[in-house]
C-alpha cells in the first residue's frame, strides 16, 4: 500500500492528517467566533461557504475522508505497536511516558469521535437533508428575514446538556491536541533543538481551540 506499508509511512500519513484537521479547526474557530461579533457577518459567511461549489464538492469530501482515516489509522497504529512491544503508539520511551495525555491518546480519540457524531447530528445531517435532499440552497426561512444559520447555531447551544457535552467534548480536544501536535511535528522529523519551539506552539493551540469553542457555546447559551 505504498507509504502506508512501513511503520514511518503510517506515521507521517497520520501526521499529514493531523496537520490538515488543525488548519480545519483553526478555520472552523474563526468563522464561528464571529457569530459572537456580527452575526450579519457570520450569516453571510456560512452561506458562502455553505454554497460554493469548491467548499461542498471539493473541500468537504477530503474533510471527511480526513477525519475518518485519521481515526482509522490512529486505531491502526495503537493496535499494530500494542501487538509489537506491548506499547501504545502514543507512547513514548523513558520519562515521556508518565504524561496522562501520551498515555490516553486513543481515549481522548474515542471521545472527539463521540462528539464528532454529536456535531454531524446538530449540524451536519439537518444541512445536508435542507440543500441535498429538500433541494433548498436559499439559507433563508420562508417568513423571517436573512439567512438562518446563526438563528440555527443559538437553538442549538439553548440546551445546558448539549452545551455541557460541547464543553466536555472541548476539554478532552484540547488535552489531544496538546500531545497530539508535537507528536505530528516529531513523525515530519523535526529535530530536538525545534521541540521545545513546537510544544509551546502546541501548548498555545491546544489551550486557544478549545477554549474558543467553549466560550461560543457558552456566550449563546447565556444570552439566547
Amino acid at each position: 500500500m505504498g507509504i502506508l506499508s512501513t511503520s514511518i509511512g503510517r506515521k507521517v500519513a497520520m501526521a499529514l492528517s493531523a496537520f490538515f484537521l488543525m488548519f480545519f479547526l483553526l478555520q472552523h474557530l474563526t468563522i464561528n467566533v464571529l457569530s459572537v461579533f456580527s452575526p450579519e457577518i457570520f450569516n453571510e459567511v456560512s452561506h458562502f461557504m455553505g454554497t460554493n461549489p469548491l467548499v461542498q464538492f471539493v473541500l468537504q469530501p477530503i474533510l471527511i475522508f480526513a477525519v475518518v482515516f485519521h481515526f482509522i489509522m490512529g486505531f491502526i497504529l495503537e493496535l499494530r505497536n500494542k501487538k509489537a512491544n506491548g506499547k501504545s503508539y502514543a507512547k513514548n520511551n523513558g520519562a515521556a511516558n508518565s504524561t496522562w495525555m501520551s498515555r490516553n491518546m486513543i481515549w481522548s480519540g474515542v471521545t472527539i469521535l463521540a462528539f464528532i457524531a454529536l456535531h454531524f447530528i446538530d449540524f451536519w445531517f439537518p444541512e445536508i437533508n435542507t440543500k441535498f435532499i429538500q433541494g433548498d440552497w436559499t439559507g433563508v426561512i420562508e417568513g423571517q428575514e436573512g439567512f438562518r444559520y446563526h438563528e440555527e447555531l443559538v437553538h442549538k447551544f439553548t440546551n445546558p446538556v448539549r452545551v455541557g457535552a460541547y464543553i466536555f467534548a472541548f476539554v478532552f480536544l484540547g488535552l489531544h491536541l496538546a500531545h497530539g501536535f508535537t507528536s505530528a511535528f516529531q513523525s515530519m522529523g523535526g529535530n530536538a533543538g525545534r521541540k521545545k519551539i513546537f510544544q509551546n506552539i502546541g501548548k498555545a493551540y491546544s489551550i486557544i481551540i478549545p477554549l474558543g469553542f467553549i466560550f461560543i457555546a457558552l456566550y449563546h447559551h447565556l444570552n439566547h
